[in-house]
């Protein structure tokens, strides 16, 4: 498929945060963009506030006209849109229409750019951010689309030029095989996603599938310990790329990056974690490799702020910590409970989770169990259901009998505030992948007005 032929673009589920970052780019490259989304958000508020035209209520007759020109329109869908969606399906229907999922958009976007590529079961969206902002800062021609809203540029998108870009490589229902990368890195191959590959093995096999879709010129770096043949990174290692001599200060990490051909000293970093400097070393390791000078990558290093969601700070006094995090496997939660610990190693821990999908609770409950007993007060929130429906026997309160903590409570969204308010907590955190992120404006105030 050509996409130059193309004039409008249709979106069904634009207010996914990658659907989202695919509608700015075509909207940036003056096509007709419009789409579907079950619930008005933030995103979807952004999109619109550009031109972008979206509706909530699954309708063929709210699909706009120039839509149905199936010689003009692309359709694009993500795998989270129910199957029995009325307006998937009848693009679905009409055999004239093309209708495409999002990973074969971008990979379509990708084919002809030098493609930078970060794979991995946690890590991806940070560390795609990384890259993203150390190649615009570097003035590399570069098109970044990331699974978050960066925190630098108030949007998933980066769009500098179209010679390069970097995307995740999501593994989800192997939408990474659509790819065919320069470079490409794996963070990580934890077992997720079951309800999809069914078994871990599977999963694994997918890595190692996507390893192959590297071009025959280019470069794989994978975090030392995977099994995978590859440029290796990690901390404190022998490593290719390695970090060491690391110091605090001032909240920042400082450190030495070990490179294959060179060392570069005190490099800085804001985002705490060790995790973080695990995705910040890879980003940077990939950047070298492309061609980046070394001193505007330290700088560019230095600027970067985050992502969304991601550890995101929203208050930050000497008497109170409010921090809000997307983690939703037991890993990104230890990763959470290290950064806190590692920043905060005398504070009261409060953490307030909201689990995402019966299938993911139901498969790492023994492990979610165990992160969460790290913390000194748990809250659990209902399971968000996502793209599922119930399993028996699989809710909350049997994942809170596991918890091996006696100050844990199972509440409901009304009651986060009052029960933040109750505790002694210093360091209220809130954690998962479903809606508790749209709960954070409310706690932030009401905290905010109670100090």
């Amino acid at each position: 498929m050509n996409l130059d032929n193309i004039h409008n673009v249709y979106f069904v589920g634009i207010g996914g945060i990658g659907m989202s970052a695919l509608a700015r780019y075509f909207h940036a490259k003056n096509k007709r963009v419009a789409g579907y989304d079950k619930t008005q958000t933030d995103i979807t508020d952004g999109l619109e506030s550009i031109g972008i035209q979206v509706h909530f209520n699954d309708s063929v007759a709210n699909i706009p006209d120039a839509f149905l020109n199936y010689d003009t329109t692309l359709v694009v869908y993500t795998p989270a849109i129910p199957k029995d969606n009325m307006e998937l399906v009848y693009f679905k229907n009409q055999p004239s229409f093309s209708v495409l999922k999002r990973s074969q958009v971008l990979g379509l976007i990708t084919e002809n750019t030098f493609c930078l590529a970060v794979a991995g079961t946690h890590g991806k969206t940070t560390t795609t951010s990384i890259l993203g902002h150390l190649l615009n800062e570097c003035n590399v021609p570069v098109t970044a689309f990331l699974g978050g809203i960066s925190e630098n540029y108030n949007s998933n998108l980066i769009l500098k030029g179209t010679k390069v870009s970097v995307v995740e490589a999501d593994e989800f229902d192997r939408s990474f095989l659509t790819l065919s990368p320069d470079l490409a890195c794996i963070t990580s191959m934890d077992a997720d996603h079951l309800d999809i590959y069914g078994d871990a093995s599977e999963l694994i096999k997918s890595f190692e599938d996507f390893s192959k879709r590297v071009k025959e010129n280019g470069k794989l770096f994978v975090k030392n310990g995977l099994p995978l043949n590859g440029i290796t990174y990690g901390i404190e290692d022998d490593s290719d790329y390695s970090i060491h001599n690391i110091k605090i200060e001032n909240g920042v990490y400082v450190f030495d990056v070990k490179t294959p051909k060179t060392t570069l000293e005190k490099l800085q970093f804001n985002l705490p974690g060790r995790h973080n400097m695990s995705n910040a070393l890879i980003a940077l390791a990939m950047a070298v490799e492309y061609g980046c000078p070394h001193q505007q990558l330290a700088k560019a290093l230095a600027s970067y702020k985050g992502v969304k969601r991601r550890f995101s700070y929203h208050i930050k006094t000497d008497n109170l910590i409010f921090i809000d995090d997307y983690a939703h496997h037991p890993e990104e939660i230890n990763a959470v409970h290290q950064a806190v610990r590692e920043m905060y190693p005398e504070k009261h821990v409060l953490a307030i989770f909201q689990p995402h999908l019966f299938s993911r609770t139901r498969d790492f409950a023994e492990e979610f169990a165990k992160s969460l007993s790290n913390f000194d007060e748990v809250l659990l929130l209902d399971i968000y259901p996502a793209r599922e429906l119930p399993i028996e026997g699989v809710n909350s309160k049997w994942l809170l009998d596991k918890i091996e903590n006696k100050n844990k409570q199972l509440i409901n969204k009304s009651e986060i505030v009052p029960k933040i308010k109750e505790s002694q907590a210093q360091i209220i955190l809130t954690i998962g992948a479903g809606d508790i992120g749209e709960e954070v404006k409310q706690i932030k105030q009401a905290l905010s007005v109670a100090s």
